[in-house]
C-alpha cells in the first residue's frame, strides 16, 4: 500500500513539473515577442495636423488649426503657435527602442487604464497615442498606437505634453531696443529723454541721453538709462491675470488710468536689413485699492523715523499687487513688487548722474584747490597715453584724489542754498572746448553730510566722510611741498 502511495506522489510531482515546464516554455515564447527596435512607428508632418488634443491627469486640452491654431474652448485665448508646433515636432519622426508584439496583458504596461492620451487629426486620418507606465529600468515609457503592439519610446511624450493652458499662451514680447530715439514718461513722471551723440551740452563723452529742465538741456547718466531699459526688457511677463481684458477689467487692474506709461521710440533692422522705426509702450499700475490706500498713507506720513519707513517700504513691496500691459494687448500681467518699483524708478533724479563731477578724470588738465584759506594748483600732462600729475613742478601720486572724486555721489539731490562754512572748493580745467572750466564747492551741512554746488548751482548732499577723504587726499599731495 505504501508502495502505491509513493507511486502516486511521484506521478503528482511529475505532473506539476510538466505543467511548470509548459508554463516556462510559454513564458519563454512570450518573451521572444519582446525585441529591440530602431523602428519609426509614426511619421506625421506637423503642417498636416489640423487638430491636436490630449488628456493627462486633470488637464484636457484641444486645439484646431484654421489659418492659425485656436483653443477650442475659448477662441479668444492667444495661442503660441511655436509651442504647439513644438509639441508636434515629436511625431514627425516618432521612434521606439523596444517592440512588444502579440500583447496579452496590457495592464503590466499600464495601458489597460492609460495615464493619458494624445490625439492628432489630419484631413483624412486620425492618430491616437496612449501613455502607459514608465519603465525605471529602461528610463522609457510604454505607449501604444492602437496597432496591437506596445512600444518603449525613446522620447517620452510627457516631457512635452505635461503642460497647462497658461504654458501655451503667446506672451507679449519686449523688444531689444537697438537704437533709441526717445523715451517718454507720462503719469507719475512727465518728461522725455532724447538720444543725441557728440552733444555740446555735456562735458562727459559718454553722455548720449538728455532731457529739458528749466529750459536747459541736462545730461543723464548713460549707464543708468540703459540699466532702466534693461530692467524693462527683463520684466517677468508670464503670470497673466487675464488674456482678454474688457474695459471693466482694465479698471479693476488700475490700467484704465495707469500710474506710469513708458513709451520708447526706437529703430531696428528688418528681415531685409533695413532700419525700421518702431514704438514700444508699457503701462504699469498698482491695484486701485492699493493706490488709494497708499495715497492716504502719504497724506498722513511724516512722523515715522527713516528706519521705520524703510522697513515699511520693504514690507509693502513684498505684499504689493501690481499689473502691466504692453501697448493695446488684451493680456494683463501681474508683476512683482520689485518689478513695479524698478519701472517706477524713472524720475530725473533716478536717471541723472549721481556723481558731483561726471567728467572723466583723464580729461582734467589742471585743478586749483582752495582749502583752509590757501590755494593749491595741480597740473597734468599725457605721456605715452599715461596721465602724469605735478604739484610745484614735482610729479605726484593722485590715486587717492581720483578715488575721492569718484566717491562724491549724491545722498540726496537738493536745491537748498549753503548756510554754513565752505569746506573745500575746486576749479577744474577740462580738455573740452564746450566746458573748459568747472567749479565744485563743498559746504558743511550737518554732522553727516556736505552740500555740493557745481558752477554756483546747488546739486546734492554728499557724505561728509567722502568730503573729508577728498581733503585728506589734497593734504597728502601738498604736505611737505609748500614753498
Amino acid at each position: 500500500m505504501n508502495r502505491f502511495k509513493r507511486i502516486y506522489v511521484l506521478l503528482g510531482v511529475l505532473v506539476v513539473a510538466c505543467v511548470a515546464t509548459v508554463g516556462v516554455m510559454r513564458y519563454e515564447e512570450h518573451k521572444e515577442q519582446i525585441k529591440n527596435s530602431e523602428e519609426v512607428v509614426l511619421e506625421l508632418a506637423k503642417d498636416s495636423v489640423k487638430r491636436l488634443s490630449w488628456e493627462y491627469e486633470e488637464e484636457t486640452l484641444s486645439f484646431r488649426k484654421n489659418e492659425t491654431w485656436i483653443y477650442e474652448e475659448d477662441e479668444a485665448f492667444p495661442v503660441d503657435e511655436e509651442k504647439i508646433n513644438g509639441l508636434l515636432d515629436l511625431f514627425e519622426t516618432f521612434g521606439v527602442s523596444f517592440v512588444i508584439e502579440e500583447v496579452e496583458d496590457y495592464s503590466q504596461y499600464g495601458l489597460d487604464d492609460p495615464i493619458g492620451s494624445i490625439r492628432m487629426e489630419t484631413e483624412d486620418q486620425s492618430y491616437e497615442i496612449f501613455l502607459g507606465s514608465y519603465s525605471e529600468m529602461d528610463s522609457e515609457r510604454y505607449v501604444s498606437i492602437g496597432d496591437g503592439k506596445v512600444y518603449l519610446v525613446k522620447n517620452d511624450p510627457l516631457d512635452q505634453f505635461d503642460v497647462k493652458l497658461p504654458d501655451l499662451i503667446k506672451h507679449d514680447e519686449i523688444p531689444s531696443f537697438e537704437k533709441i530715439t526717445e523715451v517718454q514718461f507720462a503719469g507719475a513722471e512727465n518728461y522725455s529723454i532724447a538720444y543725441e551723440e557728440d552733444s555740446a551740452d555735456t562735458y562727459c563723452v559718454d553722455d548720449v541721453y538728455f532731457t529739458e529742465r528749466g529750459g536747459e538741456k541736462k545730461p543723464l547718466d548713460t549707464s543708468l538709462v540703459d540699466g532702466y531699459l534693461d530692467r524693462i526688457g527683463s520684466l517677468g511677463l508670464t503670470n497673466y491675470a487675464t488674456y482678454h481684458a474688457t474695459e471693466e477689467e482694465l479698471a479693476s487692474y488700475g490700467l484704465d488710468s495707469p500710474e506710469l506709461t513708458v513709451t520708447v521710440d526706437y529703430s531696428h533692422e528688418n528681415d531685409e536689413g533695413k532700419e525700421t522705426p518702431d514704438t514700444f509702450v508699457l503701462y504699469v499700475s498698482r491695484a486701485p485699492e492699493e493706490k488709494e490706500a497708499s495715497a492716504g498713507m502719504e497724506k498722513n506720513s511724516g512722523e515715522d523715523s527713516k528706519e521705520e519707513d524703510l522697513e515699511e517700504e520693504d514690507s509693502k513691496e513684498e505684499e504689493m499687487t501690481a499689473y502691466a500691459r504692453i501697448g493695446e494687448s488684451q493680456i494683463i500681467y501681474q508683476i512683482s513688487g520689485g518689478d513695479y518699483e524698478n519701472v517706477m524708478a524713472a524720475s530725473y533724479h533716478d536717471l541723472r548722474h549721481q556723481e558731483v563731477l561726471s567728467a572723466d578724470f583723464a580729461d582734467i588738465t589742471q585743478i586749483e584747490i582752495s582749502l583752509e584759506g590757501k590755494v593749491y594748483a595741480l597740473t597734468s600732462e599725457k605721456k605715452d597715453d599715461e596721465q602724469i600729475w605735478y604739484y610745484q613742478g614735482e610729479e605726484v601720486e593722485t590715486s587717492n584724489l581720483k578715488t575721492a572724486f569718484a566717491n562724491l555721489k549724491a545722498e540726496r539731490f537738493t536745491e537748498e542754498s549753503p548756510t554754513q562754512k565752505e569746506e573745500i572748493s575746486l576749479t577744474i580745467h577740462l580738455d573740452n572746448k564746450n566746458y573748459p572750466e568747472i567749479l565744485v564747492e563743498l559746504y558743511r551741512y550737518d554732522g553727516d553730510t556736505c552740500l555740493a554746488m557745481v558752477d554756483g548751482e546747488s546739486v546734492s548732499l554728499v557724505k561728509r566722510s567722502v568730503a573729508v577723504d577728498l581733503i585728506e587726499a589734497v593734504h597728502e599731495i601738498v604736505l611737505g611741498r609748500e614753498q
